[in-house]
């Protein structure tokens, strides 16, 4: 097990499938305490179970952590758990429109779980690790924060968002010993990339396999990402305890064109 995290206490928000799901396995793996934080109880329910079977230590807080007072109630529920490592991973992919087709309610949901979730779970749980003179937190970001990908304009504003945070936080809660990184994923197999492939497809009259095959030609590995590999660059980070203020690019070697 590794000694960056077997015995820690470690946060993951929308925990209950895909990235988020992998992420506390591969946490669970190593010895970690889990606790698995997102709107969907019975998501999380089915999660926490895989893990006890594993003989993991773990734990299932439902919550919305967009939020204000949902956010308070969790930490509220875990005052006694010592919390180290935080990994905000909760989003929404948005909508796949022109920007001037996008209805405004729309773009504020993508902001609201794709930033103003990190924004509230940070302001949540930092105190504790500032008190405790360390800790880490892990912004899930995407490479679509920093390269064009048309259609997709409130993902990409909001996940160069969650970049621009955590190189801001970095700075301020570094020399009170918490470190802070994000890391950027391409684009991830599950069933978020087949909705944004299904819905790109639509719109502009090609077959889901034509759109995967365009967006996954943009890659020097010419394939998308699996989320055992994002789970396990969560891990590295871990490790590297030099190293904050930084994002990650775990894209196959993703280019704009």
């Amino acid at each position: 097990m590794s000694q960056a995290v077997s015995g820690r206490t470690a946060v993951v928000t929308g925990a209950g499938n895909g990235l988020g799901r992998a992420i506390c396995l591969a946490l669970a793996a190593q010895g970690a305490h889990v606790i698995l934080v997102g709107r969907d109880g019975a998501k999380l329910g089915r999660v926490a179970q895989e893990l006890v079977q594993s003989d993991a230590s773990v734990k299932a807080v439902p919550c919305d952590v967009s939020d204000v007072a949902a956010v308070a109630e969790m930490r509220a529920q875990l005052s006694r758990d010592d919390i180290s490592i935080l990994v905000n991973n909760a989003g929404i992919g948005g909508p796949v429109a022109h920007l001037t087709e996008i209805d405004p309610a729309a773009w504020d949901e993508v902001f609201d779980i794709n930033v103003r979730s990190v924004f509230l779970m940070c302001r949540a749980l930092l105190p504790a690790m500032i008190a405790r003179g360390g800790g880490d937190i892990i912004n899930i970001a995407s490479v679509t924060g920093k390269r064009p990908l048309p259609g997709r304009t409130p993902y990409a504003a909001s996940k160069m968002a969650v970049i621009g945070l955590t190189a801001t936080l970095a700075h301020e809660v570094g020399p009170l010993g918490v470190m802070v990184n994000s890391l950027s994923p391409g684009p991830v197999r599950g069933a978020r990339m087949d909705r944004n492939f299904s819905l790109e497809a639509a719109r502009r009259g090609m077959t889901k396999h034509e759109v995967q095959e365009e967006f996954v030609s943009r890659s020097a590995l010419r394939r998308m990402i699996e989320e055992e590999e994002v789970a396990a660059a969560v891990l590295a980070i871990l490790t590297m305890r030099g190293m904050t203020a930084a994002d990650i690019d775990l894209s196959a070697g993703m280019v704009a064109r």
